[in-house]
């Protein structure tokens, strides 16, 4: 999926907020999320809500661990699409030139690894996922997941 092409439905609802590029921020943006999501109809203790959150813990890690640039934030955005339902996550770091491999490339993960699992996940529990650069100066990671 072309992140420039417009969905199908318009969103009903959207949250955007911009973080620290710390542990404490992807945290936050975890938080923000559950918080979100329960404003907009699905309790925490739901598969769509949990999977939703772990999906922007994994896109938060990656925007501080790869996308950080001092003194600069990053930014998450969530976007519900009701008709589906599905909701697209949206994080933006200040690292353009630090773009992850395109979906259905991603190397294997060696099973005593420490990390590199991140996107693994993403791609597995999202329904589509991808990179956009909107300008010179920032990179966004996103991904869609059904809250069905």
């Amino acid at each position: 999926m072309n992140a420039d092409i417009p969905p199908a439905t318009a969103p009903a609802h959207r949250y955007s907020t911009r973080l620290p590029a710390t542990p404490h921020g992807a945290r936050f943006a975890r938080h923000c999320a559950i918080g979100q999501l329960l404003a907009w109809g699905w309790a925490p203790d739901t598969d769509a809500s949990r999977t939703a959150a772990l999906l922007v813990a994994e896109l938060a890690a990656n925007a501080i661990t790869h996308g950080r640039h001092r003194g600069r934030q990053f930014r998450l955005t969530l976007t519900l699409y009701p008709a589906d339902p599905t909701l697209r996550i949206e994080v933006t770091d200040a690292r353009p030139e630090r773009r992850p491999p395109t979906p259905g490339t991603l190397p294997p993960v060696e099973p005593d690894a420490e990390s590199g699992r991140g996107l693994v996940l993403v791609e597995v529990l999202s329904t589509h996922w991808g990179t956009a650069g909107g300008d010179p100066y920032t990179k966004t990671v996103w991904c869609e997941v059904a809250l069905k």
